[in-house]
């Protein structure tokens, strides 16, 4: 996928979780805007979003996918400045690792709200927007989901399962709504060079660590991810339902055991 082609020409897109300095939602965001597509980029701190907006020229606004009537006003929004919405994608996440027994009910809430119930409204929220019976045209809907949505990782259950089970209302949205000209895809990378994992990343060896789980040799980047969501947004994309592995083959073999990323940062502090 070439940038600079202008695939997108003309087609509006939101992109909700694009609220910190050089994060995917960003990366996607910048990407789409190469390919012209009209762009408003949302999330929960403004400053970063306004700054963002006047780097670019796209549009902003804020959102908290937590909460509903957030999540209502941005579509609202959206549709406003950019008179339609055709590409939304949800780029929000929280990271938490954590060992299984330890993970509070607080915890627990608070993933479910950002990771399942909060997709869950900003499908809801963008399809009455784009659903072609209430007046909109088509278009495509995406979440980023992990590759640990499949394969296995400690520590990290909650994550894991409400990234799941996003991935599986994706499918449900796909089935239930391709007669009004949506379709609906999720991308799960694996770990990702991203600010979400800059600390992990300054830990010695703990990236090092994965780059063996990787057939093509390397961890990805939100530039991998952003070519892919190229390709959905696109009129090319005869795809729905499905859940893009842009992870360099690493849902082929594994993540390493903790017991493999405790010796590769145990090795590499040593020699360090």
């Amino acid at each position: 996928m070439t940038k600079g082609t202008c695939r997108l020409e003309g087609k509006t897109a939101v992109v909700l979780g694009a609220s910190s300095e050089g994060n995917m939602g960003q990366v996607i965001a910048r990407r789409l805007i190469e390919e012209g597509a009209h762009v408003l980029v949302s999330g929960r701190k403004e400053a970063v979003l306004a700054s963002f907006a006047a780097q670019t020229g796209c549009a902003w606004a804020p959102c908290d996918i937590t909460d509903e009537a957030s999540v209502n006003a941005l579509a609202d929004t959206a549709s406003e400045k950019l008179g339609g919405i055709d590409i939304a994608i949800n780029a929000t996440g929280w990271g938490l690792l954590k060992p299984f027994l330890e993970v509070t009910r607080a915890e627990l809430d608070a993933m479910s709200a950002l990771q399942l119930v909060g997709p869950h409204q900003f499908f809801q929220a963008m399809i009455r927007k784009m659903a072609k019976s209430l007046g909109g045209r088509g278009g495509s809907l995406m979440t980023i989901s992990s590759a640990t949505a499949t394969i296995m990782l400690n520590d990290h259950a909650i994550y894991m399962g409400t990234k799941a089970g996003t991935d599986h209302i994706v499918r449900c949205i796909a089935h239930e709504f391709g007669h009004e000209g949506i379709r609906a895809n999720s991308i799960s990378p694996g770990l990702t060079d991203t600010p979400m994992n800059a600390e992990a990343k300054q830990v010695p060896g703990l990236f090092e660590s994965f780059r063996n789980s990787y057939p093509l040799g390397r961890w990805g980047t939100s530039e991998d991810v952003a070519a892919a969501v190229v390709f959905l947004a696109s009129d090319e994309c005869f795809m729905t339902g499905e859940n893009l592995q842009v992870n360099g083959g690493l849902t082929l073999r594994r993540n390493p055991t903790r017991e493999e990323i405790n010796a590769a940062v145990a090795k590499a502090m040593a020699e360090g």
